[in-house]
């Protein structure tokens, strides 16, 4: 068996680090915030050099927070891409404002920029970029387009920890950024957790006070209950000491796909921007037959995943939205197309090799 991820093996190689935290959670009783998650906001501000680190409960609620921080209401219109996991446009939604989708470019599945002007209309108040898969958007690109029509920019960087753009940190070029550590991710938890980097001091004040009911005894303003857990932050204290490392493993495992697969024409390898530096969340290869190929992988005991089997505008969620195929034709070919491929720090050359062997057996 190939696993498409070994949480196991992350958690033998730190151990007694983990165990050892998680222990001193229990014996301090500090299971909802506290000294642990103090720490843990800290040292994730630091280390993505951003000004303030707010932790919440999950991924989802980190976006959340941040658009009704940044005044996302009824009445608005967010822009966002077609092509991401539903956390992104459900939270826009749930505001009160409207979701408008941009459609992704063909070789790295990342909103183009290029379209954003055809979308924006008088009531359009921000756009939500997706770092998705583990490398950045064209950043400058899309900060000169949002300056320049007075928009607020909040990334999603729930898949690219610690990615970066032209040597700098994704997460801070826009107001705000959000992180999801859901176990799977590049530096995930053991449960659910999730937080949210800014510059800004007045929205990480807001966010603060709205993700703890809005403040403790004297409630300013009514908010929701978003709280990181004690023992989420002690194991992501200790995990972030390894996230370079485990990040370069990442990094190495991509490499040896790109040239186990070079000799496959069939088969198109992920293309890594030359400004970006990809932290490989996923590992994603475009081929034909997918379905049949994935179910052929899956009977050789090989792990695969399809993110995503459909992208956002085609789902039956947004069905009140009216879109065909021709509103997103290059989210639209590519749901078909793509399959992620076993990817983690601690996969072996061996592993890969037999992965590359039963995708080259399948296509003859």
């Amino acid at each position: 068996m190939i696993p498409f991820v070994d949480l196991n093996a992350q958690y033998l190689a730190l151990r007694d680090e983990i165990d050892t935290a998680v222990a001193k959670v229990i014996a301090e009783s500090s299971f909802v915030r506290g000294p642990h998650v103090d720490a843990f906001e800290k040292n994730f501000a630091k280390k993505n050099e951003a000004g303030e680190c707010v932790s919440c409960a999950n991924g989802t609620d980190a976006l959340y927070v941040s658009l009704k921080a940044l005044g996302a209401g009824p009445g608005d219109e967010v822009i966002t891409t077609a092509h991401s996991w539903i956390s992104t446009s459900e939270t826009i939604t749930q505001t009160g404002a409207r979701v408008v989708f941009c459609d992704v470019d063909p070789e790295d599945f990342l909103l183009d920029v290029s379209l954003l002007e055809g979308l924006v209309t008088e009531r359009t108040k921000g756009i939500v970029p997706v770092h998705l898969y583990g490398q950045a958007v064209d950043m400058d690109a899309l900060m000169e387009f949002a300056k320049a029509r007075n928009l607020w920019v909040l990334e999603d960087c729930a898949q690219a920890h610690f990615a970066t753009y032209k040597e700098r940190m994704v997460g801070t070029f826009g107001d705000a950024a959000t992180f999801s550590f859901y176990p799977g991710k590049n530096l995930g938890a053991m449960g659910d957790a999730g937080c949210i980097v800014t510059g800004r001091g007045d929205l990480a004040d807001f966010m603060k006070l709205f993700a703890r009911h809005g403040g403790k005894g004297n409630h300013k303003i009514e908010g929701i209950n978003s709280r990181m857990d004690g023992i989420q932050a002690a194991v992501l204290n200790v995990k972030l000491s390894k996230i370079d490392q485990w990040t370069e493993m990442r990094r190495s495992a991509a490499r040896i796909y790109d040239e186990l697969l070079e000799e496959l024409d069939c088969v198109i390898t992920p293309r890594e921007n030359s400004w970006n530096k990809h932290v490989y969340h996923l590992y994603v290869v475009r081929v034909p037959q997918r379905d049949q190929l994935k179910e052929y992988l899956q009977g050789k005991g090989v792990g695969t995943v399809i993110n995503y089997p459909s992208a956002l505008p085609f789902l039956e969620a947004y069905g009140y939205l009216g879109h065909s195929p021709s509103d997103f034709p290059v989210a639209h070919k590519r749901q078909s197309e793509i399959l992620s491929l076993p990817m983690h720090p601690f996969i072996s050359r061996e592993d890969q090799e037999e992965v590359v062997k039963c995708i080259r057996d399948f296509y003859g």
